[in-house]
């Protein structure tokens, strides 16, 4: 029974800890040894809950003696749990790993979630830990043509796992009137407004300015914008937000309503969802939630959503940054048909369960760690 570690900053909130998650509950179910080793948060219980163990250790931090402490601290827990196998989530963790796989033997993995900024040498190097280990799991095509591009690593070492959504949890037929009702109810919203959703924790690149913009310049007053993520006490920014609608005269057509646990249900007020980066996602795992929804997408035609969304058929894509297109867009859809709307729907459901599925994403994970392990034997 393999034994699997993986490591990561913390475990609040966010796709790389939902997919932790999603990995610990498919090495149970095959039988396999789940650890995880993280600061904590609030999703150390769903890890314990799928049957893991986890190991709180001061991993979220950058400072260059800590991450050479925590070396130890994993060396010290794979040894005592006889791990077979790391799978390192973050690059200042990664680091920590990459130490304690050569004092222990044990070989470790990566996946490269993010963009990572490759403006100096410096960050070069610091970013290239995410590229050391034995196989690097990539989020998107997108990605895994940045990691041979900024680090020259060949393709036979790259393996593209796109992330994935539950099907039975992200079912617009599944009957989730009385979640979204009392949603609405907690949210203030009127049923005769027709909603905009914003899934994405609140930060400068996210967008959520750019459709503040497209909402002033729509001059739909039954229109409200709904921008639903953790400002994670980036409090300047919000301050800047509520001013530019002020600014623009549409304080009254948004509305920040911070974290959400039912997703699902909130996805399913939206008449249109939104994603806005300005800055390409790795892969944006807010669209094909909202696609699983049957809902009509409009998203920034780059990164992982450019492989996501088949413009005109699943979704629509707009360039970034964009405001005059993105609002072009959202009065397209507006005016759209119900039947024109709900046809794009289901057009981009039918994709998401043909290629970005939680199923899927868990196969091929554990199946690069078969590869790994048989490697080592």
């Amino acid at each position: 029974m393999p034994t699997i570690l993986q490591v990561l900053p913390s475990l609040d909130s966010g796709g790389v800890e939902r997919g932790t998650v999603e990995i610990v509950e498919a090495l149970v179910a095959a039988g396999h040894k789940a650890l995880v080793a993280s600061q904590g948060g609030r999703l150390v219980a769903a890890i314990e809950r799928a049957g893991g163990q986890h190991f709180t250790l001061p991993l979220k931090t950058k400072n260059p003696w800590k991450i050479w402490r925590n070396a130890d601290a994993l060396a010290q827990l794979i040894q005592a749990e006889r791990v077979d196998l790391i799978h390192a989530r973050s690059r200042a963790p990664a680091w920590s790993v990459l130490r304690a796989s050569k004092q222990t033997g044990v070989p470790f993995i990566t996946t490269y979630h993010g963009t990572y900024a490759d403006t100096s040498k410096a960050k070069r190097l610091y970013n290239s830990v995410m590229v050391r280990g034995s196989l690097v799991i990539a989020a998107s095509g997108f990605i895994a043509q940045l990691i041979q591009q900024q680090h020259g690593v060949p393709p036979a070492r790259i393996r593209l796992i796109p992330r994935g959504v539950d099907p039975q949890v992200f079912d617009p037929h599944a009957g989730l009137g009385l979640r979204v009702a009392r949603l609405a109810t907690a949210w203030g919203l009127s049923e005769q407004t027709k909603i905009i959703l914003l899934p994405a924790r609140i930060s400068r690149w996210k967008g959520q300015d750019k459709l503040i913009e497209a909402l002033a310049a729509l001059k739909r007053p039954d229109v409200l914008a709904v921008f639903v993520g953790s400002d994670q006490g980036r409090h300047a920014i919000v301050r800047g937000l509520l001013d530019q609608a002020a600014a623009r005269g549409v304080t009254s057509q948004i509305k920040l309503v911070g974290h959400c646990a039912d997703m699902p249900a909130a996805l399913m007020l939206a008449d249109v969802v939104v994603s806005a980066s300005t800055q390409p996602e790795a892969f944006g795992r807010a669209v094909i939630e909202a696609q699983a929804m049957e809902r009509v997408v409009i998203a920034a035609d780059h990164g992982g959503a450019a492989e996501t969304v088949t413009h005109g058929e699943t979704g629509i894509l707009v360039p970034p940054g964009d405001v005059q297109a993105l609002t072009e867009a959202l009065n397209a859809t507006f005016d759209a048909s119900a039947e024109d709307r709900q046809a794009m729907g289901q057009r981009a459901r039918a994709s998401v369960l043909d290629h970005y599925t939680i199923d899927g994403l868990q196969r091929a994970t554990l199946g690069v760690y078969d590869e790994v392990l048989a490697g080592r034997r």
